[in-house]
């Protein structure tokens, strides 16, 4: 039996995944949780003081608990966070296997600029970490263990070495805070390719979708990236359609603020795993050495066959690698 609150409207993307984890999960009297979404929060519970020169939003999160049989294991928490262009959403199937193999409260987010949360001028590692300590602070979690792939893995990065006091355990999905892979120079052409895109009003969103497609694949060939970036395509009212991440801000932030990671001045000593796709060049073998100085308890596994996209390509091999290390000592 499984028990769904909603503080924003459902949609149907919940409710596919919702029929997506009833094949991976077997329904039974043990496995009952509570999935909660969250727009915004109207909570007036405490909360961390933020860096004064920086404005943290309210993220949006779905989150994932025991709504029965409480245990020791549910009272920890892990926090994740999706990647450039991503949302949430990305992460739902996968949260609930995390959820239901570690028995912890799982709350995926929206970065900033991202799925339901806040549109922002100012996208920068910096503010994405205020925004992670601040609903941290908000929800009264003292300490996690946190996933974050590709940006939402630097932002995690980022967090542990400024706040290494709420960081249990981190897991670093296919990005370094080292090198930056030569693709990330493309995300120009990407940007520049959506917000080109024009669709007549007043259609279906399948054709919608199907028209900006088209519009896409003379810039980006990969039929699985531009499916990727189509998701972001939302219908706005009246018949109109828009992007729902902020690319204005994504665009003009991404080269001077997202693509290379901060300049590093710290280290985390907690357990850390990162976990790189084999046929990616986000992680590198030979950046280990370097990466070793910041996160000296780092550990290293390269997924067989997986691009950057490591939990989408192999799921089954990225949740064995993710379950393993967060339960382990």
């Amino acid at each position: 039996m499984t028990s769904f609150k909603h503080c924003l409207r459902s949609t149907g993307g919940v409710m596919q995944w919702g029929l997506l984890w009833k094949h991976i999960i077997p329904q039974s009297k043990n496995n009952i949780y509570n999935h909660m979404d969250c727009r915004f929060l109207c909570t007036t519970g405490k909360h961390l003081h933020s860096n004064a020169s920086l404005q943290p939003i309210q993220m949006a999160f779905s989150s994932y608990e025991n709504t029965k049989n409480p245990s020791p294991e549910s009272s920890k928490v892990l926090l994740i966070m999706h990647g450039m262009m991503g949302s949430r959403s990305n992460w739902n199937s996968l949260s609930k296997v995390l959820h239901n193999k570690t028995m912890w409260k799982v709350i995926a987010v929206d970065a900033r600029n991202h799925g339901d949360s806040p549109h922002s001028p100012e996208h920068t590692y910096e503010h994405l970490v205020e925004d992670i300590r601040h609903l941290m602070g908000t929800l009264g979690i003292k300490k996690a263990s946190f996933i974050g792939h590709s940006m939402g893995g630097r932002a995690m990065m980022m967090a542990a070495l400024k706040y290494p006091e709420l960081v249990d355990k981190l897991v670093v999905v296919d990005i370094s805070p080292i090198g930056t892979s030569p693709q990330l120079m493309t995300m120009g052409k990407y940007f520049n390719a959506m917000q080109s895109i024009r669709l007549q009003p007043n259609i279906p969103l399948s054709a919608a979708r199907k028209h900006a497609d088209q519009q896409l694949s003379s810039t980006i060939s990969d039929k699985g990236l531009r499916d990727f970036l189509i998701m972001n395509l939302v219908e706005k009212g009246s018949g109109q359609y828009t992007w729902r991440i902020n690319l204005d801000a994504l665009a003009n932030n991404f080269m001077s603020r997202i693509a290379t990671f901060p300049k590093i001045t710290s280290s985390f000593s907690g357990p850390t795993l990162f976990i790189g796709g084999s046929k990616s060049d986000y992680l590198k073998p030979e950046e280990e050495t370097d990466i070793l100085k910041v996160f000296p308890a780092a550990e290293f596994a390269y997924v067989k066959d997986a691009g950057h996209l490591v939990h989408v390509e192999k799921p089954a091999e990225f949740l064995s690698l993710t379950i393993n290390f967060l339960l382990k000592g």
